[in-house]
């Protein structure tokens, strides 16, 4: 069956794919093959899209004061539209994707299509109904919604208070959640969910991101917590992985070194407390697990949102210290928990993990009603 749902997606941080893969999952479950995911400027150009993409995580990890100026820098009014020309290759090919694919609507993951689709809407080459699912929350950089859309997608009332204050059409600002894996969805009430009952010991996973800062230092101490049930994920980082399986052998309690794994949202359903930068699709996972998160790296910018949201709303700690994050478990985990329990409490009314099958039904209804079919499903849109 031909794609009738583009999901344009650019791997520039996490949160892009995850909420890309996961909107398609949702569209897909009820008929498959009817959302394509796509990321032009992988496609296009993937010799230089692989050399920024690097830069990009060296600004972040390496420089983020200059990555701090380089953000408020895309935050002025004239970037988009400067920096459009530049996308030649990029808006070429989304046009002859478009124009192959013939989709009766589009969704995009990543700030930058908006103005593309607006350039290509000014010359009369783009007229498909276009939506923007914002993976940022509160620090939103106005790249988001400068170049407008038919509709915004946001995850949190904190970011729609943001976007409206900025001007933002209500009518057409959604609050559904961050569109996150349909895992969480599935496994509501089958996945038991780990509590602090007497004598149950803590359960602490440790999520190792590539340039995270003293993660063998936050590693060796929680491994030295013979209290705590441990898993760290190492990503692809073998020798660090290597050093943390002698440690953990030589513990009473269970610990589990894992390298690249596929099974987050399954760990962060099944332990207490996350620990881990507070990236896009880390936060916004844990919140669907009810998993509290102690935020130990936050990049500038789009991510300092992020961990505005769980502290203004009580649900982790920001602990950019080894020592720091220790500190801040014991205190939760103290006095029976009692810390740890006022965190999930507060995760209780943030969980939205049907997110994505919420957005993937307000852009069909908006094409519905385009159609003048308003009470069409899903198979009739997409016939």
């Amino acid at each position: 069956m031909q794609a009738r749902i583009l999901i344009m997606t650019a791997a520039y941080g996490e949160g892009h794919n995850a909420a890309a893969n996961a909107l398609a999952a949702a569209f897909n479950e009820d008929v498959p093959g009817s959302a394509l995911v796509v990321d032009v400027f992988a496609l296009s150009c993937p010799r230089l899209n692989a050399l920024i993409r690097r830069a990009y995580l060296a600004a972040i990890n390496g420089t983020p004061r200059l990555w701090r100026h380089a953000y408020a820098w895309m935050d002025r009014p004239g970037f988009m539209t400067s920096g459009v020309r530049m996308l030649r290759a990029q808006s070429a090919m989304l046009e002859a994707i478009i124009a192959r694919e013939r989709p009766v609507a589009i969704c995009s993951t990543f700030p930058a299509y908006a103005a593309l689709f607006k350039k290509l809407g000014r010359e009369g080459r783009f007229d498909t109904p276009h939506f923007n699912i914002v993976t940022d929350s509160i620090s939103i950089n106005s790249v988001w919604w400068r170049p407008g859309c038919d509709g915004w997608f946001v995850p949190n009332e904190d970011s729609a208070e943001v976007m409206r204050a900025a001007g933002v059409d209500p009518a057409r600002l959604h609050v559904t959640g961050f569109p996150v894996t349909p895992y969480f969805r599935r496994n509501e009430g089958i996945v038991t969910r780990p509590q602090l009952s007497l004598g149950a010991a803590p359960r602490v996973l440790y999520i190792v991101n590539s340039g995270t800062r003293s993660a063998e230092a936050t590693a060796r101490l929680l491994l030295a917590e013979e209290d705590w049930e441990i898993t760290c994920t190492v990503g692809r980082d073998e020798s660090l992985r290597r050093k943390l399986l002698t440690l953990a052998g030589r513990r009473r309690r269970r610990a589990e070194i894992l390298g690249w794994t596929d099974q987050i949202p399954n760990l962060l359903m099944t332990h207490h407390v996350v620990v881990s930068k507070a990236g896009g699709a880390t936060t916004q996972e844990a919140i669907a697990a009810r998993c509290p998160m102690i935020v130990n790296q936050v990049v500038p910018g789009q991510e300092e949102g992020n961990c505005e949201l769980l502290l203004r709303h009580g649900a982790g700690a920001l602990a950019t210290t080894p020592q720091a994050v220790a500190a801040a478990l014991r205190s939760a985990f103290s006095g029976r928990g009692e810390g740890w329990s006022a965190w999930r409490c507060a995760l209780e009314p943030m969980a939205r993990p049907d997110a994505a099958r919420t957005i993937a039904a307000h852009v069909l209804a908006h094409v519905n009603r385009g159609a003048g079919e308003p009470h069409a499903g899903l198979s009739a849109v997409l016939r």
